[in-house]
């Protein structure tokens, strides 16, 4: 059994890779004038960084300035997409039966996410967060923790938890995110196939469970703390 739970939040609680695709897709157009492939987002995109991204597209690391032009860009079409699209702009199937149930058992969780903050407070307030985190918790990109795969987001949320790595679950979409939990000792990696097959992660050894939505997750992994204990 396990103590804690650390979600990623993009395509893990909020199903939005497609969003983010298209979005990136006409901003790597722009910077090198043909778009990421399938597996150029796969692999170089989900979990990173906007800096990794875009050093990766140009080939050079980005001046702050342009960092900061670019990435704010990029992001306030993304919620523009959902803004627009809000019959999808939902939490992920099951995500609230399952998250009230953490609630209710007070079983300590956060976030950990490689958004910035201006995404982060749009998540916080479009999905009323509130309800379930602490969002003073929230691990996200702050500008000082490297991108997944590096595993500094994971431990920095065990720790905000005051669990070792050892004894929280890791929901993870990507693959970045999956060897980043991994390279930070997490006891149980789950993959949330939210736009990748099932069949895709099967390859990948660190994971030791696939889900297509949060009914799958067997809650009795989950460690039911005998003290109540705040969000």
């Amino acid at each position: 059994m396990y103590k804690g739970i650390i979600f990623d939040f993009n395509g893990t609680l909020f199903f939005d890779s497609e969003k983010h695709l298209e979005a990136w897709r006409e901003y790597s157009k722009q910077l090198r004038s043909y778009p990421f492939t399938d597996e150029e987002m796969r692999d170089y995109m989900f979990g990173r960084t906007n800096e990794d991204i875009i050093t990766y597209l140009t080939g050079k690391r980005p001046s702050k300035e342009m960092l900061e032009k670019f990435a704010k860009e990029k992001e306030a079409v993304y919620r523009d997409m959902c803004r627009k699209d809000y019959e999808h702009t939902v939490l992920a199937p099951g995500a609230i039966d399952f998250l009230n149930y953490l609630k209710e058992n007070n079983i300590p969780r956060t976030i950990a996410t490689m958004s910035e903050k201006d995404n982060v407070d749009f998540y916080i307030e479009e999905f009323q967060l509130a309800k379930w985190f602490d969002i003073k918790k929230i691990v996200y990109d702050d500008g000082t923790i490297p991108g997944k795969p590096a595993p500094d987001i994971y431990i920095k949320a065990a720790n905000i938890l005051n669990l070792k790595p050892e004894e929280c679950v890791v929901v993870e979409d990507a693959v970045s995110g999956i060897e980043a939990a991994r390279a930070a000792g997490i006891g149980k990696i789950i993959a949330m196939a939210s736009m990748e097959s099932a069949d895709f992660y099967k390859s990948i050894p660190a994971v030791t469970q696939i889900i297509k939505n949060f009914s799958e997750i067997n809650k009795n992994i989950l460690e039911i703390p005998c003290y109540n204990s705040s969000i």
